[in-house]
């Protein structure tokens, strides 16, 4: 066939793929440009006939793909237009002429597409667009709060005494170290922002969706609580600045402490109104706090440029000097917090507004852009204001001063018995610093800066300021993280404050329950009692910030992209492991509380296992672990004392033999691998429904309901037996592979003698790839009774013990999946066994499998009280001798079973009665041996149907045939009561017995008990071993 050749009478584009073209128009309705968009809609849309697609094809090249668009990979709708549509695998190679009608590939998840002629009726009706939420931008939205949030009360309150103590020197340490946490911890939280879109939650949000909701959702909590008490921190500031002028003025309500708590409570209810009022108002006070603090700001350096009144030098203000710099830039500790750390923890808090703007991450207009701009340039201009501020306050003012307007020196000599640097300016204030009397001075005046100024009252309005931003910008973050945590419903109870109201989803119950929390610690009204808390709790917020970004990033998982490249993942681990220490440091005893907090959520978390996936750095780095150690177990040779039975059990849907899943479970839970699996039937190729009911996940979550650790797998075959054949070799990853094949016994062998062929065929092929086989027969059957279920693989008999199974075709009628949960029904393996026993019939020698098996199943609680007897077949006159040998062969394996029973009874010759009965059974299917047929047909019979049974098969395996009549007996005699019975399955020889009399066999052995009866037979390799090496 020739290709036309690309000139100018053929136009490329004509046939480039075919796309609908989507336009609002003025309406807000959303038309077709360019062609008719029902074919793409009715094929996109509802799922309906590809065929109506070819239909009007072009006459030249023609497809279904679609080019690149947003809506195929975004969870909502665009309003003002329809969504698209990927078109699913299915759709794009099925045979046209297929009417069927395949799920899509993507799924709408807010607002599906009403199919049929209602999709027009609801364009006609669109409602009008809903009202946009407020969202900010990078200045007003993060940058200008987190500043503010920085900015509060530590700088105007504490940042002049902290200098006294700690000198210049160790305060400058004191901020740089902070603002390397804070600094550091920007970068990990923009990185974190910017990989994917961000929505509300804030610092939670970012946690939860990094490292899973086990740690998320514990600091998550811990944030929220910590964002609270930092609301009653800052209102305590304020509360104390407006006390002292108060005192100042002689208006004294009760006495200091509780005029503190009264406003306290009074300021906390104040901005509960502004911050319940809406993000609007709350942006708009924000603002102008902040005008206030930089007029504030302003008017302390020209104070400091200012030259010293006699008022203000007599409080120790003496404008720039050399020498009180360099006295003031070593430390003078004082009282019981005069250390490092103590100054530390107290201006810590300062620091931590970092995260204000990320935690309104749902107001922001674009939070991948604002978080890293705002939040790094707020970190950048308030370091540099504290390290200006204590500079310049540190080289203006002395430690100590009494405010005494007649403590000057008065003549050159008096100065001899002067013990302070003010003494080289003309002032002695040696009586009040003996004294310990001096009022003012930067260790002892709070509201030093106040005093500074060119102006006090506008330090005054700038305290006011700063303090009450970051009241309300905490009072507006802690709602915010609490309501994304409850919609989350990790813990139980809290999704009562969950609700939002408004068009910005405002947390009304939230806001009262920070403003319940936040009273509770004004209550305290000790600043410097309540920062150290609120340290511990931000340092372990930060500390799994920063691990956050570096588990990310160690996993090399392909979804950690982010857009902001300017981070390094060992420094967010040194940041990570130093905020650790410093919270130790700080107070041990609270950061032992904030850990144990943490660890008592994390381990609620882990036990409740809540329905989340959000593709956690915890799922990459388990993936991570998982394939390192698959690989690196094929550096190592197999031991048989590592020996596992691996198991691969036939149970078609496992919800359709849960007996066969619960005993498996009991000897490989926690212990080695279990894999069910389910073959389904599909002589005519498969089908999108036979992979849909092969895979489905309702597999897997009915086995995570019942707690059952195990794998799920399903294949599409021709038939069983190939099916089963492609699970025997490409089961498993490397050394995690199945050994042992299990499989429920065939009780209807007899109504379909060539579906019997197969299932022998089936134990045939496990042996020759080496495989171990179980069978487990009950007398109730194996199946539970349920609505009949396509898809299940014929593997198993009818009757009680199954339902009828169907191999499925292409003329199956096929539904779509129920997503009810399939029920889950008890079996007699979930029930404590009590003092029963299980029997082993040890009659040949597997390996070892066969003691193995039992020895697990004690291991168990519910099966720990049973006693294991073994029973081997022996001589009469040598049964004790036999006895002691047996014994003392399962003392050295170690197994703990110490009945020993010789049976000499099992070689005898089985009752006429029951072999009656077992001639009957395989009668059926014995040739016919009249000459004369075989003459005419000119082929033997048995090469027609391999399953028959000629007179020489029977007569070479009578021996064998009476020993099974002779054990079922045998079983009946001493087996009637056990809990289990164990015994070794015999095998047939391929091309010498019958795959009919071998199930013939099988069988008979089993009948008619009462227990349930497991056949063993191993791969003849050794599974036990009395060997140390």
């Amino acid at each position: 066939m020739e290709l036309p050749v690309v000139s100018e009478t053929i136009q490329l584009a004509a046939y480039r793929p075919r796309a609908p073209q989507i336009v609002a128009n003025g309406n807000g309705k959303a038309t077709p440009g360019g062609f008719d968009e029902s074919g793409y809609y009715q094929c996109y849309g509802d799922g309906s006939s590809v065929a109506s697609r070819v239909s009007d094809a072009l006459a030249g090249y023609d497809t279904l793909d679609a080019p690149p668009h947003y809506d195929f990979y975004a969870n909502t709708e665009v309003y003002g237009r329809r969504r698209r549509f990927r078109p699913s695998l299915y759709q794009l190679h099925a045979n046209p002429e297929d009417d069927s009608k395949p799920p899509m590939y993507e799924e709408t998840t807010d607002g599906q597409i009403e199919k049929g002629d209602s999709s027009e009726e609801d364009e006609d009706e669109q409602k009008e667009p809903p009202p946009e939420p407020t969202r900010f931008g990078w200045v007003q939205g993060v940058m200008i709060r987190c500043m503010l949030n920085i900015w509060g009360v530590i700088l105007y309150l504490r940042l002049p005494w902290i200098t006294a103590q700690a000198g210049i020197g160790l305060t400058w340490a004191i901020i740089l170290i902070s603002s390397c946490i804070t600094g550091i911890t920007g970068l990990s939280t923009s990185a974190i922002a910017t990989n994917g879109k961000v929505k509300g939650g804030g610092t939670y949000f970012l946690i939860s969706r990094s490292l899973g909701p086990e740690l998320g959702g514990s600091i998550g909590l811990i944030f929220a609580f910590a964002n609270a008490v930092a609301v009653a921190m800052h209102t305590v500031g304020f509360a104390e600045t407006v006390a002292d002028l108060m005192r100042e003025n002689g208006a004294v309500m009760v006495d200091r402490t509780n005029d503190i708590r009264i406003i306290g409570i009074i300021t906390v209810t104040c901005l509960l109104g502004i911050s319940m009022a809406g993000m609007a108002w709350e942006s708009k006070a924000q603002v102008l706090f902040f005008i206030v603090i930089m007029v504030s700001f302003a008017s302390y350096i020209v104070g400091t440029i200012i030259p010293a009144t006699p008022e203000k030098q007599s409080k120790g203000f003496f404008s720039y000097k050399a020498d009180i710099f360099a006295t003031n830039f070593v430390p003078g500790w004082r009282g019981p917090d005069g250390n490092f750390f103590g100054m530390f923890s107290i201006f810590f808090p300062s620091a931590t507004g970092i995260l204000a703007g990320a935690n309104i991450s749902g107001d922001l207009r674009n939070p991948a852009v604002a978080i890293p701009r705002g939040t790094l340039l707020a970190i950048f201009w308030t370091t540099t204001s504290y390290i200006i501020i204590s500079a310049t306050i540190g080289s203006c003012m002395v430690r100590d001063a009494s405010g005494n307007i007649n403590d000057t020196l008065s003549s050159p000599s008096s100065g001899d018995n002067c013990v302070d640097i003010a003494c080289q300016h003309g002032w002695d204030f040696s009586a009040c610093i003996r004294n310990g009397t001096c009022t003012y001075g930067l260790s002892n005046y709070y509201q030093t800066l106040s005093m500074v100024s060119a102006f006090a009252p506008l330090i005054t309005a700038g305290i006011f300021g700063a303090t009450l931003s970051s009241a309300l910008a905490c009072l507006v973050s802690a709602p915010k993280v609490f309501q994304c945590l409850c919609k989350d419903k990790l813990y139980p109870v809290i999704g009562f404050f969950g609700k939002g109201y408004g068009k910005n989803d405002e947390p009304l119950r939230g806001y009262l329950l920070t403003y319940l929390i936040a009273s509770c610690f004004v209550l305290i009204a000790e600043l410097n009692t309540i920062a150290p808390i609120i340290s511990n709790f931000f340092l372990c917020s930060y500390c799994l910030i920063n691990f956050s970004c570096f588990h990310a990033s160690i996993t090399n998982s392909p979804g950690w992209r982010p857009s902001f490249r300017f981070y390094s993942k060992w420094l967010s681990l040194l940041c990570a492991v130093v905020c650790l220490v410093i919270m130790f440091l700080i107070t041990w005893w609270a950061a032992l509380i904030a850990f144990g907090v943490v660890f008592c959520l994390l381990g609620y978390t882990l036990y409740k296992k809540p329905a989340v996936n959000w593709g956690s750095s915890v799922q990459a780095s388990s993936y991570n672990m998982a394939l390192n150690h698959c690989v690196g177990l094929n550096r190592v040779e197999d031991h048989v004392k590592n020996y596992r039975p691996q198991c691969l059990v036939l149970t078609g849907p496992p919800s359709s033999r849960p007996v066969l899943v619960d005993l498996v479970s009991c000897f490989t839970k926690s212990l080695s691998l279990m894999m069910c699996a389910n073959v389904v039937s599909e002589p005519s190729g498969p089908s999108l429904s036979a992979v849909e009911h092969a895979s489905s996940e309702s597999h897997v979550k009915w086995l995570n309901r019942r707690n059952i650790k195990s794998f799920y797998r399903g294949v599409l075959a021709p038939d069983l037996r190939l099916g089963v054949n492609m699970l025997l070799q490409g089961a498993g990853l490397g050394r995690i592979k199945p050994n042992v094949l299990l499989l429920g016994f065939k009780k209807d062998w007899c109504s379909d003698p060539k579906a019997a062929h197969n299932y022998t065929g089936i134990l045939h092929d496990a042996f020759d790839l080496q495989y171990g086989v179980c069978l487990l027969r009950m007398k109730e059957g194996l199946e539970v009774s349920q609505p009949l279920q396509a898809h299940v693989n014929p593997a198993f008999d009818g009757g009680r013990e199954s339902v009828c199974t169907i191999s499925v075709t292409s003329h199956t009628q096929t539904t779509s999946l129920s997503t009810d949960p399939e029920p889950q029904i008890n079996t007699v393996f979930q029930k404590k066994q009590g003092k029963k026993t299980i029997d082993v019939y040890w009659l040949s020698d597997d390996g070892g499998l066969t003691l193995l098996l039992p020895y697990l199943l004690t291991r168990r609680k519910r099966w720990a009280r049973c006693k294991v007897r073994v029973f081997v077949g022996g001589e009469t006159e040598k049964k004790e001798q036999q006895r002691e040998e047996v014994l003392a062969l399962i003392n050295k394996f170690r197994l703990g079973f110490h009945d020993v029973v010789v049976l000499p009874d099992i070689y005898q010759n089985p009752q006429p009665m029951n072999v009656h009965q077992f001639e009957n059974m395989v009668g059926r299917f014995r040739l016919n041996t009249n000459p004369k047929q075989d003459t005419d047909s000119g082929m033997p019979g048995q090469q027609q149907e391999p399953w028959v049974i000629t007179e020489h098969d029977l007569e070479k395996n009578k021996a064998k045939s009476l020993r099974q009549i002779r054990l079922n007996e045998v079983l009946h005699d001493f087996s009637r009561e056990a809990a289990l019975i164990v015994i070794t399955m015999p095998v047939g020889r391929r091309g010498v017995c019958p795959s009919t009399l071998y199930l013939a066999w099988l069988d008979f052995l089993s009948r008619d008990l009462r227990p349930p009866v497991l056949l063993v037979r191993g791969n003849q390799e050794n599974v036990l071993t009395f060997y140390c090496q």
